[in-house]
């Protein structure tokens, strides 16, 4: 029979496994809601950065130049930094072996099943999207069609004015800069939200009122 000193220390570690454990699950699962929300300013700092910094190069160079670029950088610095170790080990007399080693020997295969589950994520939101295209553009519902032909028409503004490097620039920037904005002021945010959706179905509902009979949305049944 174990003394109570020794079951005592074996339920410590194994608390302290479990809070471990808890604590890896937890970092694992920080999310892209964690991301725009700035939880970790340290993490949200970096992707913002690197996104913006992407984008804009984008804007200035072509993708082959860029992606061309970042390419040739990356190996500028593995090149460099394995020349560095070798001259290192040569004259320390040191045996260390190749410097990426251990990255080396890691696993970078995907999957089967992992590709085959993110592929059927992908075809579930494919169907979707292109069952709710069809609802719209087969007119379905005349309210609804009407709807995307009016947002179809605001963005040719849109796109009169911006390119579409633009627009993603503006969505990184909104992506990062809205969330927090909305977390500290929902309150408000949210009363103007209720008023505009308010004032819209309003607008909506006298429309179908307007339209013929045989037009207007189906109610449930």
């Amino acid at each position: 029979m174990a003394d109570p000193m020794t079951q005592s220390s074996q339920i410590s570690s194994s608390q302290g496994l479990n809070d471990g454990h808890s604590a890896s699950s937890k970092d694992s699962k920080f999310s892209v809601n964690d991301l725009v929300h700035w939880r970790d300013p340290k993490k949200s700092g970096v992707v913002f950065g690197v996104s913006l910094l992407l984008l804009l190069s984008l804007a200035a160079f072509s993708v082959i130049s860029v992606v061309s670029y970042l390419l040739l950088a990356l190996l500028c610095v593995t090149i460099s930094f394995r020349i560095y170790k070798s001259v290192i080990q040569a004259v320390q007399k040191s045996n260390d072996g190749h410097p990426f080693k251990a990255l080396m020997e890691k696993d970078v295969t995907v999957p089967p099943e992992t590709f085959r589950k993110h592929v059927d994520g992908c075809l579930a939101h494919v169907n979707r999207v292109l069952k709710q295209m069809s609802r719209l553009f087969l007119v379905e519902d005349l309210v609804d069609s009407l709807k995307l032909a009016v947002v179809m028409w605001l963005m040719t503004y849109v796109g009169a004015v911006f390119n579409g490097i633009t627009i993603l620039i503006l969505a990184d920037i909104l992506l990062f800069s809205v969330p927090p904005i909305y977390e500290k002021n929902k309150t408000q945010i949210d009363r103007y939200i209720d008023i505009a959706r308010t004032q819209f179905n309003t607008t909506v509902a006298k429309l179908q009122e307007k339209l013929p009979g045989a037009m207007k949305r189906c109610k449930a049944e």
